[in-house]
């Protein structure tokens, strides 16, 4: 069952999803919403890794700029009605520094903390959620015991404090799905990705989807591949398996 919850942090309230199985305790799962938000879809894949055997939360990270939906959603077909959406959004989400996500991450993570079993939890993020599951991870690695992206977008880039030069400060297992020919997350970038990752020594698996365009996992989107989104769960609920040990 999903229910919709307030999360307190140092800016304001968050509200989010929570999906649960039942009423017992089980390992906790941080769901990092990609830049579309919040929305029937979304709940849609919390409730299906909450069947699984976990209690899922999905907070609204633009939480500073209001509730879900902070910005009607565009036609997905749309590219006139995409171009402003995106013109709108990309400042909200420039406005999420790593010293935010640390901060937010930490709220995300005690709230969900309350609510699971005891003991480490896994973050999942999607599209740009997966570079800001990253810098939650890399804050409170501790506290993370796996970290999943799909179709991640920006984790590696000529900034002086681009998310791939915090890997050593990642200890959890991770496992990327990327989409094929992705401007967000190249070729090249992959493999500057994978370098990091090999220099730290960290267990991790990252592999190109081929066939699927960015955002491939979101039924609601243009890009969504059925077949892609069926391998990216199997890839899920076995990484929350080896390191939760539920699903």
């Amino acid at each position: 069952m999903t229910q919709s919850v307030d999360v307190r942090t140092p800016d304001g309230i968050a509200d989010a999803y929570l999906a649960r199985p039942d009423q017992q305790p089980h390992p906790g799962v941080l769901y990092v919403m990609d830049i579309y938000g919040l929305r029937p879809t979304i709940g849609e894949m919390v409730e299906r890794i909450a069947s699984w055997g976990y209690i899922v939360l999905a907070p609204n990270v633009l939480y500073r700029a209001g509730r879900s939906p902070v910005l009607p959603l565009p036609d997905p077909k749309d590219a006139e009605q995409r171009t402003a959406f995106f013109q709108s959004v990309r400042p909200l989400v420039a406005e999420l520094t790593p010293e935010r996500l640390a901060s937010d991450g930490a709220a995300y993570l005690d709230y969900l903390e309350s609510a699971a079993a005891p003991g480490p939890v896994a973050i999942t993020g999607y599209c740009m959620g997966a570079r800001l599951a990253w810098r939650m991870t890399a804050a409170h690695s501790d506290r993370v015991a796996a970290l999943a992206g799909f179709h991640p977008g920006g984790l590696v880039s000529d900034a002086p404090d681009s998310p791939h030069l915090s890997a050593p400060e990642v200890s959890a297992e991770l496992y990327f799905g990327f989409a094929d020919e992705d401007p967000s997350m190249t070729a090249e970038q992959i493999s500057t990705l994978e370098q990091a990752l090999d220099e730290t020594g960290r267990t991790y698996r990252a592999e190109v989807y081929e066939g699927a365009r960015h955002g491939f996992t979101m039924a609601d989107g243009a890009a969504y591949n059925e077949a892609a989104s069926e391998r990216h769960e199997r890839e899920l609920r076995a990484l929350l398996q080896r390191t939760l040990g539920r699903g």
